[in-house]
């Protein structure tokens, strides 16, 4: 229909350029891409300077993933209209999709000539940073973009131009990379510090880096202490002081006798000062009207260092077994007080760990309805109290120590707890969690400890309570997680993909959580779903190009410069990210496996992917291992949990598999230049058309393929346990693909 529209419009008035372009549009939009792509460079030709024309051949630029056409496009439209702000504005802005950052600076610098507004200077300052990002060599960034853009600056300070914030913020930055950390430590605190008020703290929390970067632990401490008695809660400044405190004590620093102790006030340099200051915050937040966990914390933080120092002085601020049982009679009763309490259960030594649930369990009010009926709770806080005692339990090893009868029963225990607690979510909407939903989920943990330990009716046991879970708490993300990678781990695939649908994953999330889906549903043989799968992650990875430039234009246009850096990093990691590079591997494997049914499809298969057998796109050396292996809750003691060392053999598993996979796909693109009538040895013809090097890049893709496999033997030979098991086994090695390819 926008089609015959545009058609009849054009009957009539044959030069109008936007009637052109829309129905350029229409054409990309119903797939002819090529009379879309003929049409608009027509118009393009004419260099139009309407901005109907304009802004509708940016759309359909945008949607042809062309965007250097729209640079082109507004260079010739500032030639024509040399003094028109929106058309230069527009051209910066082009040139940051493309990441063109020296055509920015010159942009930015034209458009301030024309219209000398701030903003448009310091896009021209920002561009130099980025082009200082960029460069290869750090050197020529340090010597020569980051002190032209503090040039560039400094005049605009010593004309008193400064206007903004973001133009503080852009100062201090370029200051901090050049590491003049003293220069922009005075920056924060004099004069123009005084524009940065967005943040809450701000200007507090800039002098603090820099006086790290300084190694100026006087004034750092002094800061944190003034800062925590303004806000006892706020953590990151307990470990600030903390971290100060005991430097001061490593260099010997004493106040001087007659001055100042600091530019930010008084130090505390010894333990019985930090001492002290933790124990005067508790007796203040004793007289607040609203409890406070932070000065609690702060104490066993305080004990925690201390004993890793070797210090004495660890019993002037108590039992670290009574200071948790404390802790818990005040806050137990929140979801946080688990895991506040899981980072100090290494304080208590092991031989006292049943004792100490035992103490907790005391003071929790629990009733039972006859003599020897389980004891439950009669209100919420109640629940969540017991709850943070199982958890607690868990981490400490209790449960792990069990016999199977006695696991069996916890189970049972367990799950009375999460149906009784039901009762207390019963006007709970659907999309919110029920309240116990932790006993159902630690006695899933449970029966899964005996499932791994050979107990095969566990696993059974383990989905029954997990779809009753689900039925009670149809958001709950971790029943459906655990769900997923259960029926994964039997081979039953079918009701996986509507599981992780109902996840709802969003944005980072397909990079973060999409290998739990992806990694499964082609191995299990479910091709049509492993195909859809990675489509799906493919869709967020190619659309991060395109969105990740709309937010540095955003950051441009409203000044948060700041966060220009951040989108390109976060770009570049999705860019280089391991999961992106398997299912891109992946998806057109399996595009070749469904399509390709004889040679010539093959063929034509191959040439519309761009597969080339002598070309290998992946950044082996640059990839990021951007999963999140977290994601399911675990309450296991620090020697069952996941370790860095475990990352690492996974990373190592995934990556050999990767290069199985990619080699596979290459040899297999090589395939139907072998399919070509061959001539005999050492003729001129087989010389003309490059056969034999064809030939010799196959026989290297297989000795490079071989070597893979040989790789991944002896890596499942070590018998390593990792946290997610990939696709090597030791039924699949490869081998078939390596002597079909040779064959050939």
């Amino acid at each position: 229909m926008a089609i015959q529209q545009a058609d009849k419009l054009l009957k009539k008035h044959k030069d109008l350029h936007c009637a052109k372009v829309l129905k350029a549009i229409g054409l990309q939009r119903t797939g002819k891409q090529d009379e879309a792509y003929a049409l608009a460079q027509e118009v393009a030709a004419l260099e139009p300077t309407d901005d109907n024309s304009l802004q509708a051949l940016t759309i359909l630029y945008r949607e042809m993933h062309r965007p250097e056409l729209v640079t082109k496009l507004y260079e010739a439209a500032v030639k024509k209209v040399p003094n028109s702000e929106e058309y230069h504005s527009h051209l910066f802005m082009a040139y940051a999709r493309v990441g063109e950052y020296k055509k920015m600076q010159q942009a930015g610098m034209a458009l301030y000539k024309i219209v000398p507004k701030n903003p448009y200077y310091f896009w021209s300052v920002m561009s130099l940073i980025m082009q200082s990002i960029s460069a290869q060599d750090e050197n020529l960034s340090k010597t020569m973009f980051l002190p032209l853009a503090e040039r560039m600056v400094e005049k605009m300070v010593k004309e008193d131009k400064i206007e903004a914030e973001a133009e503080v913020e852009l100062y201090y930055m370029i200051l901090e990379r050049l590491e003049k950390y003293k220069e922009a430590l005075d920056v924060v605190r004099g004069k123009l510090g005084e524009k940065l008020t967005s943040e809450l703290q701000s200007r507090e929390n800039k002098c603090m880096a820099m006086y790290k970067k300084l190694h100026r632990w006087p004034e750092c401490n002094a800061l944190a202490r003034r800062l925590l008695l303004k806000n006892s809660d706020d953590w990151q400044f307990y470990i600030t002081y903390f971290d100060s405190v005991f430097q001061l004590i490593d260099e010997s620093w004493t106040p001087p006798a007659e001055e100042e102790h600091s530019l930010e006030g008084e130090v505390h340099c010894s333990i019985e000062q930090a001492v002290n200051f933790i124990e005067e915050r508790i007796t203040e937040e004793s007289k607040s009207s609203r409890p406070l966990r932070g000065p609690y914390l702060a104490r066993l933080e305080l004990i925690r260092r201390l004993r890793h120092r070797g210090c004495n002085d660890e019993y002037k601020l108590g039992d670290p077994e009574e200071l948790m049982f404390q802790y818990f009679k005040k806050f137990g009763d929140k979801p946080c007080c688990f895991t506040d309490l899981k980072v100090f259960v290494d304080l208590l030594p092991p031989s006292q760990y049943t004792k100490f649930i035992r103490q907790l369990l005391d003071v929790i009010p629990l009733v039972a309805a006859a003599e020897n009926e389980v004891a439950l709770p009669g209100d919420i806080k109640a629940l969540q109290q017991h709850l943070c005692v199982v958890q607690l339990s868990r981490l400490l090893g209790i449960y792990h120590a069990m016999e199977k009868k006695q696991k069996l029963a916890v189970v049972r225990e367990l799950m009375l707890r999460y149906r009784h607690g039901l009762e207390f979510g019963k006007s709970c909407l659907k999309t919110e969690l029920q309240f116990s939903d932790y006993y159902c989920l630690l006695a899933v943990h449970l029966l899964l400890d005996l499932w791994l330990e050979g107990e095969e009716a566990a696993v059974w046991q383990c989905l029954t309570l997990l779809e009753e879970g689900l039925s009670h708490s149809p958001s709950n993300a971790q029943f459906k997680l655990l769900l997923i990678r259960i029926y994964c781990r039997l081979g039953a695939f079918e009701p996986v993909s509507e599981l992780y649908s109902s996840l709802d994953a969003k944005h980072i999330q397909h990079d973060t959580i999409g290998y739990l889906l992806t990694r499964y549903a082609g191995s299990l043989g479910h091709y049509a779903a492993a195909s859809q799968s990675c489509n799906f992650a493919l869709r967020f990875f190619h659309s991060n190009q395109k969105d990740t430039s709309e937010y540095i234009i955003q950051a441009y246009k409203y000044g948060a410069f700041e966060k220009i850096p951040e989108f390109i990093a976060f770009r570049n990691r999705l860019n280089s990210s391991l999961h992106f590079a398997q299912v891109r591997t992946e998806r057109m494997l399996l595009d070749l496996l469904l399509e390709a049914n004889i040679s010539t499809s093959l063929e034509e298969s191959i040439k519309s992917m761009s597969l080339s057998p002598e070309e290998d796109d992946i950044p082996w050396k640059d990839l990021r291992d951007n999963r999140d292996l977290t994601v399911l809750f675990s309450w296991d003691p620090k020697d069952r949990d996941i370790s860095e060392e475990h990352r690492k053999l996974s990373l190592e598993e995934e990556t050999l598999w990767l290069r199985i996979r990619s080699l596979t796909l290459r040899l297999v693109s090589g395939l139907p230049t072998l399919a070509h009538t061959i001539q005999p040895k050492n003729s001129e013809k087989t010389a003309e058309n490059g056969v034999s090097s064809k030939i010799d890049t196959i026989r290297a893709l297989l000795q490079q393929l071989e070597a893979a496999v040989d790789s991944g033997k002896k890596f499942l030979e070590q018998k390593i346990q990792v946290p997610v098991r990939q696709k090597l086994s030791p039924n699949i090695h490869c081998e078939c693909i390596v002597q079909a390819a040779e064959c050939t």
